[in-house]
């Protein structure tokens, strides 16, 4: 990780929230230890590279935006021993609640990181409304898109023991973390919405890329798994 740059007047600051980040950068990644690589260290990996990007292009606060991609998936374990039926960001959301009482943050970036982890979710009713969490859920969302997103759609499908694909299941109407919880079922009732999802910018303009890849992608997938090229 680069260390954060801010100004000139404000090196012993600068040198505190460097180790703010460091500290907190290896306590969520110790907790992924045994994840699903679905949703690994190095999906929050990416994540955290992607904020770091669009962050610095929309003129975000870094130092929330780093510390929130960090622990945006930390409460993932508990989503998946429920097999869905708890949110993760809003477990996360509390969990990171406590882990942020041991530093020393500012009351309004303490609130803001806790409401880009309760946001940052595809699938609950909490919006984004700082930029920061604008820009958190659009890396979250672009890393679930494209090629890398085709792939972590087909290991999670794996990880929930789903087939390759059900041409005769309709994905709309399929239940999730079933046998038809499929790459392909992922991509129709997600995955192809999201460029349309975005929030920034710089988020949209990436998305357009990796929905173009991710179209042509299954379409021939489609043609291939019946045969036909």
């Amino acid at each position: 990780m680069q260390p954060l740059v801010l100004s000139e007047t404000d090196v012993v600051t600068a040198r505190e929230m460097n180790g703010i980040l460091e500290s907190i950068r290896l306590m969520a990644r110790d907790s992924f230890m045994g994840a699903k690589f679905s949703h690994d260290w190095e999906h929050t990996e990416r994540v955290y590279r992607l904020c770091m990007h669009i962050g610095a292009i929309e003129g975000a606060d870094l130092e929330v935006l780093a510390i929130a991609a960090f622990l945006h998936d930390i409460g993932r374990a508990h989503q998946d021993k429920a097999r869905g039926s708890v949110c993760h960001a809003e477990v996360g959301a509390e969990i990171a609640r406590e882990v942020l009482e041991a530093y020393l943050l500012s009351q309004d970036k303490r609130d803001n990181i806790l409401h880009c982890i309760l946001t940052h979710r595809y699938r609950n009713s909490h919006v984004p409304e700082t930029l920061e969490a604008k820009c958190l859920f659009d890396a979250d969302k672009l890393d679930a898109i494209g090629a890398v997103g085709i792939a972590r759609a087909y290991l999670f499908a794996g990880e929930v023991g789903a087939v390759l694909h059900n041409s005769s299941a309709v994905p709309e109407d399929s239940k999730p973390y079933s046998r038809d919880d499929t790459g392909y079922r992922e991509y129709r009732v997600k995955l192809s919405r999201i460029k349309d999802k975005m929030l920034t910018a710089e988020g949209k303009r990436i998305a357009q890329g990796r929905h173009a890849f991710m179209k042509e992608f299954f379409e021939r997938f489609l043609k291939e798994h019946e045969g036909l090229l």
